[in-house]
This record gives C-alpha cells, sequence and structure tokens, in this order.
C-alpha cells in the first residue's frame, strides 16, 4: 500500500457547531455544509494543505455508511497535531481554540524532546495538539 491520506473525517454531534468552531473559531477555509439533498450526506470539508483536506461528519451519518454502531465522544484514541513555526503561535492558536468554543486540556509548555507544546479538544471533544518544534519546522 502507497501511503496517501487525502482526507481525515472526524465523526461530530453537532454539524452547525462544528462548522462554526472550524471555520469562523479557528479560520478554516471551506464552502460550508454540502450533501444536505442526499441520506446521510451532509458534510463539510476543510482546505488543510496541499492534498490533505479535513471532513466533518454528522456520527449518525458515519455510523450508517460504515454499517458499524454510533460511536462515543471524547476517548483520546488519537490526536491530530499542528505543528507551527514559534511558541508564540502555539500561544496564539490554544488561545483560539479556546475563544472559538474548545476545551484547554494541558496548556502550552516545554516539551521532554525540546519543543513547545499543548493539547485542546474540539466540541466534539476531538483531540489536537499544538507544537513547535525546533528541529522540524513547517514550511513557511
Amino acid at each position: 500500500m502507497k501511503p496517501r491520506i487525502s482526507l481525515i473525517t472526524l465523526a461530530v454531534d453537532d454539524l452547525d457547531r462544528a462548522v462554526r468552531f472550524y471555520r469562523d473559531g479557528l479560520g478554516l477555509p471551506t464552502d460550508g455544509i454540502v450533501g444536505t439533498e442526499f441520506e446521510n450526506g451532509a458534510v463539510a470539508f476543510f482546505d488543510l494543505q496541499a492534498g490533505l483536506r479535513l471532513g466533518l461528519w454528522p456520527r449518525t451519518s458515519l455510523a450508517a455508511d460504515s454499517g458499524l454502531p454510533p460511536s462515543k465522544a471524547g476517548a483520546p484514541g488519537m490526536s491530530l497535531a499542528h505543528n507551527v513555526a514559534s511558541r508564540d503561535e502555539v500561544d496564539a492558536v490554544m488561545t483560539q481554540a479556546a475563544a472559538a468554543g474548545g476545551t484547554l486540556v494541558k496548556p502550552a509548555q516545554e516539551t521532554f524532546w525540546g519543543g513547545y507544546a499543548g493539547y485542546f479538544q474540539d466540541p466534539d471533544q476531538h483531540l489536537w495538539e499544538v507544537a513547535w518544534n525546533p528541529e522540524d519546522l513547517p514550511p513557511a
């Protein structure tokens, strides 16, 4: 298998609320909710970087499509990491996430690996790490 991850889909309890958090709160670009004319089709996509998008899909729709029972929100089985170019940018993103309605889980602080990072959860309790790694800076 060639690694070609192009879409990360998060199951959400309230699609409108989730779109407001990511679009209005965090400023991610989107065309908004599409697919409302289809049963279980309402979804929102956000461009993250070249070739990678974030999808928000109602938890019940993802369950119907996959054939699995709906999952419970909040179990930190994974986290998404947002790498930034400076300590100040970590603090700015953490502040932005909290102002948008996210929950600060772990305040930004020095890390054991020589960087600076913190964690927040979106309104559906998806876990995000915001990190500055001086050894692995993101492209400009």
